[in-house]
């Protein structure tokens, strides 16, 4: 371990860290609520452009495919030109192409502003988590990262307040709620000016002297709250390899043990992604056609994405109890019979009980996959590592609706959930047999111990 690192892993969470909590967990909402609202708006455009059912799925996926270049070109650039830059340029392209998105009046434009504003979002929710994950001491990253992934719930509980109270009410209501999806994030960009490059990136680069200066205005805030920090120990670590090009970090990814690591979190990225949208994307439709009136499907619905909050934060606690992996293939496991159980409920209560239930392990699964991935790739290639992985789980979220759209009218709900769970199952075995243990081991003794 480096003195870069040593002096991060002797920082206390602090109020410092709670900023940098809020601020990337706000970024989390925003990305949420635009993932979520199309799911409310669907019936409507439905409805008002005369969509198929596969032009209607195509629509689902219209923020993944977007949200799957996003998410591969803000890894790649990530590890070369910064996290932070990334960030603030992915969340400006969002909040532009979003309130475009309100304006058109035909399902191919909105196809192509969905698109452009998925890639915003996309971008966004690969570089936070790595990002914020590099400021973080080895005792508390887990649970960290954990809620950090858990702004996420506040996001869709925001998007379904909106398409409960504002879809239904206004002949336009669904361009209302665009709008004020994207509006705030305007704030967020100005508040987010004060974030610090990552010191551990800084480092990757060669960039010593940024790296420590970045961490003197650090430590110089602990000193003026009245913090004494504990003298830096610098274990005996061999060094990461260095940064490389393009081409240089996608050779690392696939080399050596490494190799195993990244197809393990290509395959959770995978099935977790899959499951979660073929749930979430289509259940208010769903719903709709199976005898429900629109306000009624999206009050069942805003009640399981309330099941969200404690799914995901319950999870965060658990990352630093049981660990990440025993975290994620627990709640996966959950997630499938929640699955099978939805499939075959025949009554109004029986499908709330199964849609909170599902609601709360597949988000839960959520928390740890996100502080998983940000931790099982070296400082020079975590970005372009995590946001690889993310962007193959795009393809999932891309494929789960259309998929849906064939299935639901073949097969019904248990010919829908039916392949949920059995995606999940894959999911968890995976992650169990090929993940590595990170719970209590610094960045780089867990890069160190891959590349041994």
């Amino acid at each position: 371990m480096s003195m870069i690192s040593a002096r991060i892993e002797r920082l206390p969470f602090s109020r410092f860290h709670i900023h940098l909590l809020l601020m990337g967990g706000l970024g989390y909402m925003f990305d949420a609520m635009d993932a979520a609202v199309i799911a409310f708006i669907l019936p409507v455009v439905r409805t008002a452009w005369n969509l198929t059912a596969v032009q209607t799925g195509v629509l689902g996926s219209s923020t993944f495919v977007g949200f799957l270049f996003g998410a591969l070109l803000a890894g790649t650039l990530g590890d070369l030109i910064g996290r932070r830059a990334v960030m603030m340029s992915a969340l400006a392209l969002y909040c532009a192409a979003s309130l475009v998105s309100a304006t058109v009046d035909s399902w191919p434009s909105f196809f192509a502003a969905r698109v452009v504003a998925g890639m915003g979002t996309g971008a966004e929710s690969a570089i936070i988590a790595p990002y914020l994950a590099e400021f973080v001491a080895r005792r508390y990253r887990g649970s960290f990262t954990g809620a950090l992934a858990g702004f996420f719930s506040f996001g869709f509980v925001a998007a379904a307040l909106l398409g409960y109270f504002i879809v239904p009410a206004y002949e336009n209501g669904w361009r209302v709620v665009l709008v004020l999806t994207a509006i705030p994030v305007v704030m967020l960009l100005w508040w987010r000016r004060s974030l610090p490059e990552s010191p551990r990136w800084l480092e990757s680069r060669g960039r010593e002297k940024e790296a420590e200066a970045v961490l003197d205005k650090i430590e110089a805030s602990f000193a003026r709250s009245g913090h004494a920090l504990p003298q830096p120990v610098a274990e005996a670590i061999a060094p990461p390899v260095p940064a490389g090009t393009l081409a240089a970090n996608f050779a690392s990814l696939l080399a050596g043990r490494q190799a195993r690591i990244t197809t393990m979190t290509w395959i959770m990225w995978l099935s977790i992604t899959f499951s979660y949208y073929s749930f979430f994307v289509w259940i208010p439709g769903l719903l709709v056609q199976n005898g429900m009136s629109i306000t009624k499907s999206f009050g069942y619905s805003l009640t399981m994405y309330c099941a969200q909050v404690p799914g995901y934060f319950s999870a965060a606690w658990f990352n630093e109890r049981i660990g990440r992996q025993a975290t994620i293939a627990t709640y996966m496991l959950f997630g499938g019979v929640s699955a099978l159980g939805l499939a075959f409920a025949s009554s109004d209560s029986a499908i709330m009980t199964a849609g909170i239930l599902l609601s709360f392990f597949m988000n839960g699964t959520y928390a740890g996959v996100y502080a998983y991935t940000a931790e099982v790739f070296p400082t020079p290639i975590r970005t372009t590592g995590a946001g690889l992985a993310s962007a193959i789980g795009r393809i999932g979220a891309i494929v789960s609706p259309i998929l849906v759209g064939y299935l639901y009218p073949n097969f019904g709900f248990a010919g829908v959930f039916g392949v949920t769970t059995t995606v999940l199952l894959i999911g968890a075995l995976t992650v169990v047999l090929m993940g590595v243990p990170t719970r209590g081991r610094s960045l780089e003794e867990i890069a160190a111990s891959e590349a041994a």
